[in-house]
């Protein structure tokens, strides 16, 4: 039996230590992975600075981490996509409650990943820069093609032009990266957001236009940029974005929707110390307020606005859609690009909380990976 090691968060709003870990061995629709790189994301920090506020469920020690890329080891009884010895990336769910196992968090050695959340990867491909795509993906996909968001017809790699256009406001962040590139997959033009020095960066992705969303003429010069074209709906990431979307979504024709995928609250400007749930707390009002005018606002323009849940996607046709039938094509044949660029931290378990700590100060068009050395 494999031998593994973990970097444990030991209890609520504590620094990661690294230890001995048990190895899992996958169910009948589940794989194990050794994993190559792990990637960070906001929520990883945040659950750590502000214990159980969020993710209330799960009891510590725990294994935090969602993003993973490495070498299949075993695989489950109904699995036949994958076997020892396969480079995959992959999305792991265990902080989720219908999952809330350690097992399944990504930072350790071993990670026990649902079948239908990983993808194969081209030989091509590093495990530093694989890392940088399951949760980004998965977000993006949710909004873009479940039912209850866009609904846009899944994505291919011979999309039939749909005469529609998806508007990105923060294309140069994990998930806007992702959703220019599945919306265009899906066979719409995209219009995206983000600062001047990641213009070429969202084009390069597939985004016909970018506007510098922080640019007081942006919301009009993007509806002008609209006139006469049907909106397929809006995607919101970052501080401030659901609101300019709304803006620009009543100016248009078309589907007057919003996916925001947005933290419910924003967390930029937190201490490193132990009064981040204190900061925390102390944002609710403003964030309640927030919240109330946008509901307003958008029930008298007659607009739509969600929240996404990246992990909804576990659930329903979309996982399959995007993990199976989709992205293992699509980066074979070089028409994927895995983005952003991955940012190495370090190497090791060890380098996972130094990783967090460089994330949680901020980082533009790139994501925070750590080697695992595999």
């Amino acid at each position: 039996m494999s031998t593994n090691t973990a970097a444990w968060l030991p209890a609520a709003k504590t620094r990661l230590a690294v230890g001995a870990a048990p190895y899992t061995p996958p169910q009948p629709n589940e794989i194990v992975v050794r994993n190559g790189a792990v990637a960070m994301n906001p929520i990883d920090w945040i659950k750590q600075a502000i214990g159980d506020v969020f993710y209330s469920w799960i009891k510590y020690p725990f294994v935090l981490g969602t993003d993973l890329a490495g070498e299949v080891v075993e695989v489950g009884s109904a699995v036949s996509r994958f076997k020892p010895g396969d480079r995959v990336l992959a999305y792991a769910v265990g902080l989720e409650e219908a999952r809330n196992r350690a097992a399944e968090g990504a930072f350790q050695a071993y990670t026990v990943v649902l079948a239908d959340l990983a993808s194969p990867i081209p030989d091509s491909l590093s495990y530093e820069r694989a890392s940088v795509l399951p949760l980004g993906i998965s977000t993006a996909a949710c909004g873009l093609f479940q039912r209850d968001y866009l609904a846009l017809p899944h994505p291919t790699l011979t999309p039939k032009p749909l005469g529609a256009t998806v508007l990105v406001w923060g294309g140069s962040t994990s998930v806007g990266s992702n959703v220019i590139q599945l919306a265009v997959a899906a066979g719409c033009e995209v219009i995206a957001t983000a600062s001047p020095r990641n213009f070429a960066y969202c084009t390069g992705l597939g985004a016909s236009r970018v506007f510098d969303y922080n640019d007081k003429g942006t919301v009009k010069a993007i509806i002008a940029a609209l006139r006469g074209k049907t909106i397929a709906g809006a995607f919101s990431i970052g501080k401030g974005a659901a609101d300019a979307c709304v803006d620009v979504v009543n100016e248009c024709t078309g589907n007057k929707f919003v996916a925001m995928a947005n933290m419910p609250i924003f967390f930029d400007g937190f201490s490193s110390d132990r009064s981040a749930q204190l900061q925390f707390f102390s944002k609710i009002p403003g964030f309640l307020w927030g919240n109330a005018t946008l509901a307003v606002k958008c029930r008298l323009r007659g607009i739509r606005t969600k929240f996404i849940i990246g992990s909804a996607l576990m659930n329903n046709e979309v996982g399959p859609a995007i993990f199976v039938d989709f992205l293992p094509q699509a980066l074979a044949a070089g028409r994927y690009t895995a983005a952003p660029d991955p940012q190495v931290a370090g190497s090791g378990l060890a380098s996972i909380q130094a990783g967090l700590d460089l994330l949680r100060g901020g980082v533009s068009a790139t994501k925070v990976v750590v080697s695992l050395g595999r």
